[in-house]
């Protein structure tokens, strides 16, 4: 594993694939002007839209990801390890080689159009963030909201990047039918964190004036605190909800650090070079909310963690919510309005 620090870049190093019988290290790097490494883009030839989920305490069946890899860069980025089935690493290749769905779109209303299709709300994304810089040029997502629209099919949308307000045209719509839901996440307000930790991501402040852009047009808006890192971002929860709120977040969620395969070396790594006077501290409260580990992927647990310190983020979260007057409204989306071919429902809504 080769180890740097990259300007611009989440991850510093390329860990081995796991799935390779063979690692390599990187002799050479295509850097541009600015001394980045240049970001490459694959044509995804993937036969079908969208991914079905199973996990039981993940809230939508269908995920849908115009994009594999991120250029948003985010050190503790749980779909990492998914790069590793493409045969590229979680680390730096996964925000540098980006997989594009081209036909998505089209794909997305193949599905629309079986008769075997049930209405439900789905993720755009959950994968990879479906506005990353890429999209501004592509117009993927907004391609496949039109489509969402014209379909009248529900949509539950996260993102960390203020390019969701070009869509706001198509998103009002939506919401005037009560179809969509959308989440912009915030990690912290510190802008020295933001910039080292989720590297090409919009600012918290810009974040924030995205918020307040959506409540103004009618769009149902909440904010993620995801992932909550104990001894690094914590104590920005009470901050986290109180600023989002101000600028009309109606609900919010959290999710606990996971750091699953790749990730934590990564994580790990990165910790010990941008914050080495915290390093272990951080670590030791990362393993009493995972039992003692740096990762536990049980359901029931690996979204919240477990334990005193995990309890006691619950409480300020939940408590502070409360305070605010977040998450008092429900914001169900409908699916009896699906124009297609379906067979008739037996569910009316959706809350996403």
């Amino acid at each position: 594993m080769t180890t740097s620090t990259v300007n611009g870049r989440g991850a510093g190093s390329n860990p081995t694939n796991r799935f390779e019988k063979i690692s390599y290290e990187i002799i050479e790097e295509e850097i541009d002007p600015s001394n980045r490494v240049v970001t490459q883009f694959f044509r995804d030839t993937s036969k079908s839209a969208l991914a079905k989920n199973d996990s039981p305490d993940i809230g939508f069946t269908f995920d849908l990801n115009p994009y594999r890899g991120c250029e948003h860069g985010c050190i503790y980025c749980y779909a990492r390890p998914s790069h590793e089935y493409l045969g590229f690493s979680a680390g730096l290749d996964f925000e540098t080689k980006i997989m594009v769905k081209l036909e998505i779109h089209h794909l997305l209303e193949k599905e629309f159009q079986k008769k075997s299709w049930r209405p439900s709300t789905i993720s755009l994304s959950g994968n990879t963030d479906c506005y990353q810089p890429i999209e501004r040029k592509l117009q993927l997502t907004r391609k496949c909201l039109e489509v969402l629209l014209k379909y009248r099919n529900p949509v539950g949308m996260i993102t960390k990047n203020a390019l969701i307000t070009r869509d706001i045209d198509l998103l009002s719509e939506l919401a005037a039918l009560h179809l969509v839901n959308t989440t912009i996440t915030i990690t912290t307000l510190d802008k020295e964190l933001h910039r080292k930790m989720e590297p090409r991501t919009s600012s918290p402040e810009t974040r924030l004036d995205t918020i307040e852009l959506l409540a103004k047009a009618g769009i149902p808006v909440g904010v993620s605190l995801s992932p909550i890192i104990p001894g690094l971002n914590d104590i920005e929860i009470p901050a986290i909800i109180k600023r989002a709120h101000e600028h009309g977040a109606t609900f919010a969620f959290y999710t606990m650090l996971r750091l699953p395969y790749a990730v934590k070396d990564l994580f790990v790594e990165w910790l010990q070079q941008q914050y080495p006077e915290k390093a272990e501290k951080v670590i030791n409260r990362i393993k009493e909310v995972r039992e003692g580990k740096l990762n536990n992927a049980e359901f029931g647990k690996r979204m919240t963690g477990s334990g005193e310190i995990a309890d006691s983020i619950g409480q300020l979260f939940d408590v502070t919510c409360k305070k605010y007057g977040l998450n008092e409204q429900t914001h169900h989306l409908r699916k009896d309005l699906f124009v297609g071919k379906h067979k008739k429902q037996t569910e009316q809504m959706d809350l996403f």
